[in-house]
């Protein structure tokens, strides 16, 4: 099954989930317990860390929850905070989740330390719940902004262009991203 965010960043070919961690894992949970999919495959629109172009497609089998308190020491947490799908050796672009979008452009370029290169308010939750069910599961994204001041405006700028993208590159490669 192909799922997407919802609001303003659905897909013709894709199920909305909902926006954020929250509305995701809610909706994303009950649909598994009611009918399990075979794979999951999230669609949608990340912000980059710094390496990452405007407009580059990023595939990805892991996840982090990591928020910027982290970064500079004034925050902890006692929970598992990446997951990841992949069984293979090759090395995932770590994206990372959070209800919030950062723009904080000197803070953020830490993430690349630690190999978490984009940003996507709900694949981790994506993936925690495919865990959860034993369900194969990846993500596509479209990198649609920098995070810096600028995120918002340039994410509004972009979007309509990155869906595109996004919508073509998913079409082409279909069964690479949903085999199992």
């Amino acid at each position: 099954m192909i799922i997407c965010a919802g609001n303003n960043e659905t897909f013709s070919f894709a199920t909305p989930m909902g926006v954020g961690l929250i509305e995701t894992a809610m909706n994303l949970t009950r649909l598994c317990l009611f009918d399990k999919p075979e794979f999951l495959l999230f669609v949608g629109t990340a912000g980059s860390y710094g390496e990452k172009k405007i407009f580059d497609i990023v595939e990805s089998k892991t996840a982090a929850n990591i928020e910027l308190a982290f970064l500079s020491n004034d925050a902890y947490t006692p929970l598992d905070n990446v997951v990841t799908t992949n069984t293979t050796s090759k090395k995932d672009i770590v994206v990372n989740s959070s209800n919030y979008i950062s723009t904080n452009e000197t803070l953020t370029k830490n993430f690349l330390k630690f190999g978490i290169g984009i940003e996507n308010m709900e694949f981790f939750s994506v993936l925690r719940i495919a865990q959860e069910f034993n369900i194969p599961a990846g993500g596509v994204f479209c990198i649609t902004n920098y995070t810096n001041k600028q995120a918002h405006e340039d994410f509004l700028k972009n979007q309509s262009k990155a869906k595109e993208l996004l919508e073509e590159h998913v079409k082409k490669r279909i069964a690479e991203l949903t085999a199992k």
